[in-house]
């Protein structure tokens, strides 16, 4: 009989491990929940992967447990989680509700007692019916109960890679040993996250040392007093710390032990995995903004949502509805934000219905070309390695960069950062930082940059396609808390634009017989609305002149006439005019504008000395925040900060980012909202001879038909312009090209 599979999922260690590994995330409400996306990513991975019949998951209880008695100091060197993290245990709780998944919890035990005691009672039935236990954890303290048919599922690089555990691996990573042997190994090494003391001075190396040799601690200790000849063999200093601190060494172990009678009320039916409501979970999960969760709902079930309702984009259309009715309901909306996207939805349905075509001949060679000029980097990069390797293993790449010759080329490790397993990292941002230590990393920075254009765009989008050469995205309206509109399935608005193959990308992209493609790009949008929100009478100056922002703001900033400013203080100048929209510091304004620290200090204290008013806005924003727990738009869309008050630098300083930024890119947001809905109800178009395509952030790409043409661009720029009532003058550029890429812009 094939075994059935048990999935007990270790709820407390895949939530911290996921809060700490994924940046943060909120909802438009302002609730935290990275960690609870991060859980559920690894929760649908496990129950795709492994088709568990029975699930289970388990909690700690904030008690203490039965090692605080025996040792105070248990645990009592972690610090303690932000309450960001504890705030999103319910959150949890409610989407395993959600799924139909048990939850076991017992004041003074942990949740690891807890799947101790249930894999060990389902091991108990297996003379009833074949089980196999599937333990999801985020850390190795479950290792220990690993048999022939129990055995650990672990994250090996933050949440991407994961690990199976068998009997086999954890010989092969700890010496030989058996999983009960690693009780006895931690008696002696102890373990340092949970303040587990062992013996003092003894390391991994010996720890698995003994253990090997002796066979478990009473053995080696036996062997101690008795000073058989194996124990002769340790040496007297080593001997000394083991006799000395035998009582320590026995209480590690005890306290590493997991608890496997645990007082819990098991049976295995009450387990048993079959079918959950898939759209209330669905609607939970929406709720969130984890769309990219719903097209990984497990099983089946996400195929067809629900009989006689239609396709799954009916359901997010139903969703988005009461969505929209949702955050009105909670102020995050404003009575004409609540009006303008219920207005906008029907807008963007047309949109994905529409879709945008692409030349799949074209595609198709200009992968073959990519595919060659990838080996050609390929080529080079074994070259100047002396050596054949798969470039795309950043272990291999790793031996490469940073091994010693003749099979390494030994480049200098100093400043990188090293992977939670000390493994020196190759990601790119690190590679960056030595392209002037050895000509190979340009090559393999260069082989990236293209291998990831090739797998990214040109090599699936002729394949999402539909008979008529159109790819249909996805909108969803309310994805980002700023309410800007995000693309997926696939994601169309990052289509690069820069570099010779982001453009010829962007070249595939085409017009249908008799038509062109149009573009209508709002100019330095988020530079107006700033001017306008902070009410900076010179900048706004600047916008009512047509001048140049950039020059005339590096003229003011460095006191000179606009036709000295150079083109590198204009560039300084433009780094900062848009840093600043972001509440960029000193360092990252040194870095983008590529100067040194203290010039950048210098050229920030200025810039706020000739633009007071903008200064005056981000302190007043961030004072905002703090007192209400949110800021808006000039619309009134609302978004909840409460990290403004974590205890976290980090969370705290990305609060107060939001704070400044929100009010600028959450109001052009709305504008183009604005813009959208009102071309589409005051232009009516009844012979379909113009269609808006895609937004992106400022721009709008549209398919207008030669013949209308003329007579069509002048209102749609008009309505753009007049979407949003600011105190500066707003400037909509236009181009019109066969594709995307080669547009020409359109005289006024």
């Amino acid at each position: 009989m094939k075994p059935k599979t048990l999935l007990l999922i270790d709820a407390n260690s895949l939530l911290h491990r996921a809060f700490h590994a994924l940046p943060p995330l909120s909802t438009p409400k302002g609730e935290m929940v990275h960690a609870v996306y991060g859980f559920l990513s690894i929760m649908f991975k496990a129950i795709k992967e492994f088709q568990p019949s029975y699930i289970a998951a388990a909690f700690d209880v904030a008690a203490p447990t039965k090692r605080h008695e025996k040792f105070a100091q248990y645990k009592a060197t972690r610090v303690k989680a932000p309450d960001e993290l504890y705030s999103q245990f319910p959150l949890a709780k409610e989407a395993l509700a959600a799924f139909h998944i048990p939850v076991y919890e017992k004041e003074g035990y942990e949740a690891d007692d807890i799947i101790g005691t249930l894999a060990g009672k389902a091991s108990g039935m297996r003379s009833e019916q074949p089980i196999e236990t599937i333990i999801v954890s985020g850390d190795l303290d479950t290792l220990q109960l690993v048999d022939k048919n129990t055995k650990v599922y672990t994250m090996r690089k933050g949440l991407q890679e994961t690990a199976l555990w068998g009997q086999e691996a954890i010989a092969e990573r700890f010496g030989g040993l058996k999983p009960a042997q690693l009780l006895d190994y931690k008696g002696l090494r102890g373990d340092p996250s949970d303040n587990i003391p062992g013996v003092a001075g003894v390391g991994e190396k010996t720890a698995l040392q003994l253990i090997g040799e002796f066979g478990s601690l009473e053995a080696l200790y036996s062997g101690l007093e008795k000073k058989t000849s194996g124990a002769q063999a340790i040496k007297p200093k080593l001997k000394e710390k083991l006799l000395s601190e035998k009582e320590q060494a026995f209480l590690s172990k005890e306290l590493v032990t997991i608890e496997k009678e645990a007082p819990v009320d098991f049976h295995l039916e009450d387990l048993a995995w079959e079918d959950y409501d898939q759209e209330a979970a669905a609607e939970l999960l929406l709720g969130w903004d984890f769309r990219s969760l719903v097209q990984r709902m497990p099983g089946e079930r996400r195929e067809g949502l629900k009989e006689g309702r239609g396709s799954q984009r009916d359901m997010f259309r139903e969703s988005v509805e009461s969505k929209i009715e949702k955050l009105h309901e909670e102020q995050v909306l404003s009575n004409e934000v609540y009006e303008l996207e219920k207005r906008l939805t029907p807008v963007l349905r047309n949109m994905e219905e529409k879709g945008l075509k692409i030349d799949k001949p074209y595609f198709a060679k200009l992968g073959q070309e990519m595919q060659k000029e990838i080996e050609v980097y390929a080529q080079r990069i074994h070259e100047m390695a002396r050596k054949n390797f798969n470039v795309n293993s950043t272990q291999q790449l790793s031996e490469v960069l940073f091994g010693l010759p003749p099979d390494g080329l030994g480049i200098s490790l100093k400043g990188l950062k090293k992977t939670p397993k000390g493994v020196v990292s190759t990601a790119s941002p690190e590679l960056e930082k030595l392209q002037e230590d050895h000509p190979v990393i340009r090559e393999v920075l260069s082989y990236r940059e293209l291998q990831k254009l090739y797998t990214t765009y040109v090599k699936p989008l002729p394949l999402l396609a539909d008979s008529e050469g159109r790819i249909h995205t996805h909108f969803d309206q309310l994805g980002a808390a700023t309410g800007r509109v995000s693309s997926s399935e696939p994601n169309l608005q990052n289509i690069p634009n820069q570099g010779d193959w982001g453009k010829r990308i962007r070249r595939g992209f085409i017009a249908k017989e008799g038509y062109k493609l149009v573009s209508f790009d709002y100019s330095q949008m988020e530079l107006r609305i700033a001017a306008h929100i902070a009410g900076d009478k010179r900048m706004q100056q600047f916008f009512r002149e047509g001048a140049d922002i950039h020059r005339m703001t590096a003229s003011t900033v460095f006191g000179m006439a606009p036709g000295e400013v150079t083109d590198q203080m204009r560039f300084r100048a433009k780094a900062l005019n848009f840093g600043v929209l972001y509440g960029m510091g000193v360092q990252g304004f040194a870095k983008s504008a590529g100067i040194p620290t203290q010039e950048a200090r210098d050229f920030i204290e200025n810039y706020f000395v000739r633009f007071p008013q903008l200064h005056e806005y981000m302190e007043h924003m961030k004072e905002f925040a703090r007192e209400h727990g949110y800021v808006e738009t000039i619309m009134g869309r609302r978004r909840y900060i409460p990290e403004i008050h974590s205890i976290a630098p980090q969370l705290r300083s990305a609060a107060e980012r939001m704070a400044i930024n929100h009010p600028i890119q959450g109001s052009l947001a709305d504008i183009v909202k604005m813009a959208m809905v009102r071309i589409e109800e005051q232009l009516p178009d009844p012979q379909g001879k113009r269609s808006m395509l895609l937004q992106v952030h400022d721009e709008l790409l549209f398919e207008i038909a030669d013949g209308i043409m003329e007579e069509i661009i002048g209102p749609i720029r008009r309505i753009m312009e007049q979407a949003g009532k600011l105190d500066v003058p707003v400037r909509v550029d236009v181009k019109k090209g066969k594709n995307w890429n080669d547009v020409e812009k359109v005289l006024a």
